[in-house]
């Protein structure tokens, strides 16, 4: 069964002394010394998921479960567990009410039962912590953040200086789990012992998320060090929180115990024979490198006049400066400044990708090719398929001869959901599964793969693919992309010429993903059509999946391929007979497609978002009831303009 998990990571105490806080009654408040567990990684780290995939006659783990992603804090007098469950966002409406993003894994209980909760802030360098009463909460109708209510505040001014605050909660006050699931920080401290001899194996330092399974840290006993042959003191080993691995586990007794495959141990600790002054060293290097790359960010969005998006590395707390600066070196600087002159532009006529391929099926014949779905099956037969044959064939050959490689763009944006039957790591698996529809397991060695996904779902497509050795493909010759994002810029009449990039919070750059032509873009930007190149493939097949699609299809098309190598084409298109379309199926030449160099057009789009902003040194939510702000989107049909003739493009109609 598969189950929810979430992390607690290990924390190093911090004593604060008293200090005077405030309470929404005006009255003074003295709370005792407080002993605070601060978390060592971010505290707004999204729920992780688990990849439930098929054992294809390999070993398959059933995942153990850790729970509550919530860090604790901790009251040594009055022996008061508090722990962080999401930081105050900004203002909503005019009532006193405040948005939250959540940091828990249960915010039914943490936002909408009334009571006490408490409020960190920081103050002179000092964390100052409140106690509140939440009257009400409620689910934010347009964002993954929930609206609150605190009595005692009543208008806007009260409830600004709030922003950015923590939210605490009683830790006591938790849900009881299933049995098989466990909350991460009662795993910490607990011995682990080897179930076959009862040899102590070490203790729990630290729980860590996978992606598809959580990772005990266990610090060894010195004993077990002895044994090894290694004179390392304070030696960790990663240890899989699965039940083959760790069969027993004994809340009461504070016990463990292990049935590690053999090996496993003893990999773990000569898995870094370098000293720790040269770890450091090394991850020293590693900070150089990164704080050179966020300044040569940071200096083209200055260019671009985006000043604005650096407000949030000035407070919060280290992870939150962290996020915002990951945010900061993935924006796609050439990219948004192309994007941005496409806003000027918006008044001239838009590109329609229906217009153009009508009228390549007005051109001769011999450039269109009219093929009835049932021709696309592998196992079609000559008689079926009559006079083109020769293209399937010339396709087979192309694959086999390794000339081909397949590129999958999964797209589910309407939601984030991984698992169950339309989540795309499952549908996606469903689809390798199926012969009919791919290729089949023994003709995948030799054929390059890149999957190109929204970033929720890329650890669990790499868990999924290492889970099932890669379902018969190379794993050094599969790639996961992020699909390609913009900011989403605002849109302001006073301003017209001015397009700032819009926060999702102080730490969050708001982005969309550009669409169906980010994908040459990512292609060209992570040097994937180079190392093609490399591998002598000729042609690359683009395929869109549809989560959701109605009927089933088949998502290699080698008549394709076989199609536009016999006419000397640049381009492929499969199209149906619908007047729209829909999925983008397509082949190009690695040629084509290294001249192109990942250019392509934009065009804007007025949506409305909500967002943060900076008004008089304060965090402030906005939330639209028109249109404010621009997407960018770029349709991969727009680089038929950049072919050498209109003759290079060949058109294949599928014919129900």
């Amino acid at each position: 069964m598969l189950r929810a998990c979430a992390l607690l990571c290990s924390s190093t105490p911090i004593t604060f002394t008293p200090v005077q806080l405030f309470s929404p009654n005006n009255t003074s408040l003295h709370f005792q010394t407080f002993e605070l567990s601060r978390p060592v990684s971010a505290s707004t780290r999204a729920p992780c998921h688990f990849s439930l995939v098929g054992t294809r006659g390999r070993c398959s783990f059933t995942v153990r479960s850790t729970a509550t992603e919530e860090a604790v804090e901790t009251s040594s007098d009055s022996k008061l567990d508090l722990v962080e469950v999401g930081f105050l966002s900004g203002v909503h409406g005019l009532q006193g009410e405040i948005c939250i993003k959540p940091n828990t894994d249960f915010p039914d209980l943490r936002f909408s039962k009334p009571g006490r909760r408490w409020l960190k802030q920081q103050l002179m360098g000092q964390d100052k912590i409140d106690e509140v009463e939440l009257v009400e909460g409620r689910p934010h109708p347009a964002q993954k953040s929930w609206i609150l209510k605190f009595r005692g505040l009543d208008d806007v001014d009260q409830v600004r200086q709030l922003v950015g605050a923590t939210l605490l909660a009683e830790e006591d006050d938790r849900p009881d789990l299933d049995d098989g699931e466990f909350y991460s920080r009662d795993l910490l401290g607990m011995r682990v012992l080897l179930k076959e001899t009862g040899q102590l194996v070490g203790t729990v330092a630290n729980v860590f998320d996978n992606g598809g399974n959580d990772l005990l840290h266990v610090l060894l006993d010195s004993s077990m060090e002895a044994c090894n042959g290694t004179a390392k003191t304070n030696q960790l080993v990663w240890i899989p929180f699965v039940d083959a691995i760790v069969p027993d586990v004994d809340l009461e007794r504070r016990e463990m115990y292990i049935t590690p495959p053999k090996g496993l141990l003893e990999v773990n600790m000569r898995a870094d024979e370098r000293s720790k002054k040269e770890r450091r060293q090394l991850e020293w290097k590693e900070r150089k490198k990164q704080q050179k790359r966020l300044i040569a960010a940071k200096k083209k969005l200055c260019e671009l006049e985006q000043k604005h998006v650096f407000d949030g590395l000035r407070f919060g707390e280290k992870s939150q400066r962290s996020l915002l600066a990951d945010h900061i070196l993935d924006v796609n600087s050439t990219l948004l400044q192309k994007a941005l002159q496409s806003i000027e532009n918006s008044s001239k006529k838009r590109w329609n990708v229906t217009e153009e391929i009508n009228a390549l099926r007005a051109r001769e014949s011999d450039w269109t090719l009219n093929v009835s779905r049932e021709c696309l099956s592998f196992d079609a037969s000559k008689e079926k398929v009559g006079d083109n044959f020769s293209y399937l064939q010339q396709g087979k050959s192309l694959f086999s001869e390794g000339k081909v490689s397949i590129c999958l763009v999964l797209n589910d944006h309407e939601t984030e959901q991984l698992e169950g039957e339309d989540g795309p790591v499952s549908y996606l698996q469903t689809l390798l599964d199926d012969e009919q529809r791919f290729l089949k397991e023994e003709e995948r060695a030799c054929v390059p793969l890149i999957i190109v996904s929204p970033e929720h779902a890329i650890e669990d497509l790499r868990n999924l693919f290492q889970e099932n050795d890669y379902f018969g493909f190379e794993s050094d010759k599969v790639w996961f992309l992020k699909e390609e994002t913009l900011p989403v810029v605002c849109s302001s009449p006073e301003e017209p010429k001015k397009h700032k990039i819009l926060m999702k919070s102080p730490w969050e750059i708001l982005k969309s993903p550009v669409g169906s032509g980010g994908v040459l873009s990512v292609l060209a930007s992570h040097g994937i059509t180079d190392s093609l190149s490399s591998l002598a493939i000729d042609f690359l097949q683009v395929h869109s999946i549809e989560t959701r699609s109605q009927t089933p299809q088949h998502y290699i098309n080698q008549m394709l391929v076989g199609f536009v190598s016999t006419k000397g084409g640049e381009i492929g298109i499969q199209v149906t007979e619908e007047s729209e379309v829909k999925n983008m199926e397509m082949t190009f030449t690695l040629k084509f497609l290294k001249r192109l160099k990942g250019k392509i057009e934009f065009e804007a789009v007025m949506k409305m978002n909500s967002h943060v902003q900076m008004v008089e040194k304060e965090w402030v939510e906005s939330v639209p009831t028109e249109p404010n702000s621009f997407e960018f989107r770029s349709d991969v049909y727009s680089v038929l303009s950049e072919c050498s003739s209109p003759a290079k493009i060949c058109l294949m109609n599928i014919t129900v």
